[in-house]
């Protein structure tokens, strides 16, 4: 059975899903889907705008789309401009390390994958409600059994409960 993965925007995906050793490395490979395209650099994220975020939802989109290493670089740009070490950016970072942990067991690292998920899922173990549109005890519950290998599917954030 197909799952449906939830859209956020409207932006088109890159050609190909970065997987290293496998496809040209996106900013540094002169056939990179993004080279020579300057990172985004937002001004500021809060979490009260996060769904007027474009960069934001995007990252979401290439996350529930396994696109691990662009939506790491997506959310790169909320986690720096949330500031690192604030709530909204601990918690950003937790996204982070979860999608690289999607990047490793596709590429069969199983125990760097299960221990960035660990450390992601740390870094949100203060929240227990929805945030940045994410319910969040439902999205560790998710994170915690596909990287036990009880589901096949790897992890779909939905936004504002729309899945």
């Amino acid at each position: 059975m197909e799952i449906t993965r939830p859209r956020y925007t409207n932006r088109q995906f890159p050609p190909y899903r970065f997987v290293p050793g496998k496809t040209p490395h996106p900013t540094r490979d002169p056939d990179g889907h993004s080279y020579n395209k300057p990172p985004v650099q937002l001004v500021s994220f809060k979490p009260e705008d996060w769904q007027s975020c474009e960069e934001y939802l995007y990252a979401i989109d290439l996350f529930n789309h396994e696109y691990w290493w662009e939506a790491h670089e997506a959310l790169e740009a909320t986690w720096v401009a949330a500031g690192r070490q604030t709530e909204t950016g601990l918690f950003i970072k937790g996204l982070i390390q979860i999608a690289v942990a999607h990047l490793k067991r596709l590429q069969g690292f199983n125990d760097v994958a299960n221990r960035m998920a660990t450390e992601g899922i740390e870094k949100m173990k203060r929240i227990n409600n929805i945030y940045l549109g994410i319910e969040v005890e439902k999205f560790r519950s998710d994170v915690k059994v596909y990287f036990a290998g009880k589901s096949e599917t790897s992890v779909i954030i939905c936004l504002d409960l729309k899945c």
